[in-house]
């Protein structure tokens, strides 16, 4: 392990650029390590390695992801991501304590979240929907980025029309949240199922409209036609 996770980081630093790691951090509020590399490249990295790493089989595949999200740096948790994401075939029900420990641990920032559970967790629940009670359980948390991780592992089974109910229960948990990362989250969610549920969404919107943050409503509406969206923002 030590042999291959020493060449990704030699990589990652030789390609890094001080100029892009400095425009980077614009787009985050809290400090974020990053080499400073564009994100084909960190991929292009990432997938230079898998199957060597994939041949070690999946237990091994999930330790070296470990290593690399304990690492802080974007970059190698977005190889993380890849990776994990990658054995999506593989997933067994006792993977979601690997995944859900690494949340925990090692996300402290929205690209982290994104592209970590719009992905692998997205695809691990779509594979066992009886996970949806965690994620309204990590709607609950007193962690930001856990609570957002709820709603935003729903974007892509949003868009292909699955789990409707459990969106708008997710939704419901977190109508009211103060965080503006939760709420472009749960908006996000919103408008992602609004893509198969037009009319439910929008129905959803208008009988909750006096609570939803105006964040939320912006991002849930976002696709809608324009007369719907104005009728949204009507106050």
């Amino acid at each position: 392990m030590t042999k291959i996770i020493s060449l990704i980081r030699r990589e990652l630093r030789k390609n890094g650029d001080v100029k892009l790691r400095e425009s980077e951090q614009r787009f985050f509020k809290e400090k974020v390590k990053c080499y400073g590399i564009r994100s084909a490249m960190v991929v292009a990295i990432g997938k230079k390695y898998f199957q060597e790493v994939k041949n070690s089989g999946k237990k091994n595949v999930f330790a070296f992801c470990g290593e690399l999200w304990r690492s802080g740096y974007n970059d190698e948790a977005r190889i993380a991501c890849d990776w994990s994401y990658n054995l999506r075939k593989e997933y067994q029900r006792a993977d979601f304590k690997i995944f859900e420990r690494w949340i925990e641990r090692y996300i402290d920032n929205w690209a982290k979240c994104d592209t970590f559970c719009n992905h692998t967790v997205g695809a691990f629940v779509e594979a066992y929907p009886e996970r949806l009670k965690s994620l309204k359980i990590w709607a609950r948390s007193k962690n930001r980025w856990t609570r957002r991780a709820a709603a935003v592992s729903l974007i892509v089974p949003a868009r292909r029309g699955k789990f409707l109910e459990d969106i708008f229960e997710i939704a419901d948990i977190l109508l009211e949240d103060g965080d503006d990362m939760v709420q472009k989250g749960y908006g996000w969610m919103l408008k992602a199922a609004s893509e198969a549920h037009q009319e439910e969404v929008f129905d959803y919107v208008m009988r909750n409209k006096d609570r939803l943050p105006r964040t939320a409503l912006r991002y849930a509406i976002e696709k809608m036609p324009q007369s719907l969206r104005k009728e949204a923002m009507k106050k």
